[in-house]
């Protein structure tokens, strides 16, 4: 048992079962034992792999579509330029380098900053751009930006907030919580909360029972925060994560440890805990204020970028080494499943005050 195990087990002896919401933000952001408070989770010697670690040119990409929405917005000056949950800092570090080659002048006025919650994850990320001229602020919420259009990136972000399920019962649905079986070891069961039914499927009301549905309050909270600010500002934000296009039912709640699947209740504080991402409630969500929302598969959003073309750029002096790796990085970013890619699991949602050009759907 680890020793978040252990507190977790007290809180419900003494308290009663949580929901996954409440026994995700204990596994992922408890100041003592939370695994991203503590741990060091990405790369080949963590848990999982991001795009921005596979590739530069994934980072490279990005700061190309964020040249093209400043462009779009109309070359506002100042402009704010974030990422928010920006990891290692590795995504900024690659998207600085080419808007520097791109527009210089842009690098030197706009200002640019990352959202963190994690003070272990910011002084690292100080470190990834340490080498870098560029001056960077940290923040802890999007609230503390400076009042200017503002240009926001996020890769992987949607996907580690907290989530609450609902199981089918003879009963209803009823909120999937966290309990102590009759050794006492952390097991999922129903509790008596239910959903608001107006937020379920069309289709929830014919499932079987055991089927869960997933909401996620934390997301839609953040997204409301982010078009707010574009609403009231102006500019574009571009989200990257797994999820579906359409709102759908099952359990996609999911622990990653030491790259391999994991029992979600086996190593809390210990194990990534993610979930997919309900694409089609952010973009509602964001329509909402007034703005446009378009969602694409990562495939055709790197491919409409210039991948194969930066991948052919790069190798075009290089031996058949780097052109092998090369392809294999395009591989994984843009290849479908079945061969280990993230190019069609992974969506993009680009959200902005006005529409951009080129649009994400061709």
């Amino acid at each position: 048992m680890t020793p978040l195990a252990e507190r977790i087990t007290g809180l419900i002896e003494a308290s009663g079962p949580i929901g996954v919401a409440d026994y995700m933000m204990l596994c992922l952001f408890d100041p003592a034992y939370g695994y991203y408070t503590t741990r060091e989770p990405f790369g080949v010697d963590g848990d999982f792999t991001t795009a921005p670690e596979i590739s530069q040119m994934f980072g490279e990409l990005v700061g190309v579509w964020i040249f093209r929405a400043w462009q779009s917005a109309g070359t506002p000056s100042p402009v704010g330029i974030a990422e928010i949950g920006p990891g290692r800092g590795t995504l900024m570090k690659d998207v600085l380098r080419t808007l520097g080659k791109l527009d210089p002048a842009l690098v030197r006025n706009a200002q640019f900053a990352l959202i963190e919650t994690s003070p272990r994850l910011t002084e690292i990320q100080k470190r990834t751009l340490g080498g870098t001229d560029t001056q960077i602020t940290w923040h802890t919420g999007i609230e503390t930006l400076r009042p200017a259009p503002l240009i926001l990136v996020g890769n992987e972000l949607f996907d580690a907030l907290p989530i609450r399920q609902y199981v089918k019962t003879a009963s209803g649905w009823r909120e999937r919580v966290v309990g102590l079986d009759r050794d006492k070891r952390l097991a999922f069961m129903a509790g008596p909360g239910t959903p608001d039914m107006a937020l379920l499927p069309p289709d929830a009301a014919n499932v079987q029972d055991g089927s869960i549905i997933e909401l996620a309050p934390a997301r839609m909270a953040l997204m409301e925060t982010v078009a707010h600010r574009l609403a009231d500002h102006g500019g574009a934000a571009l989200f990257i994560d797994y999820g579906y296009a359409e709102p759908g039912i099952g359990n996609t709640l999911q622990a990653i440890r030491r790259h391999e699947y994991d029992d979600l209740l086996a190593h809390p504080g210990e194990a990534d805990l993610t979930a997919h991402v309900d694409f089609s409630a952010l973009a509602t969500a964001a329509r909402s204020h007034g703005l446009t929302a378009s969602t694409a598969t990562q495939r055709d959003f790197l491919l409409g970028m210039g991948l194969i073309e930066r991948a052919g750029a790069l190798g075009a002096n290089g031996d058949e080494i780097l052109r092998d790796k090369l392809r294999s990085e395009v591989e994984r970013l843009a290849g479908p499943s079945a061969i280990g890619g993230m190019g069609e699991l992974f969506k993009v949602l680009e959200v902005a005050a006005l529409p951009l050009r080129p649009p994400l759907r061709r």
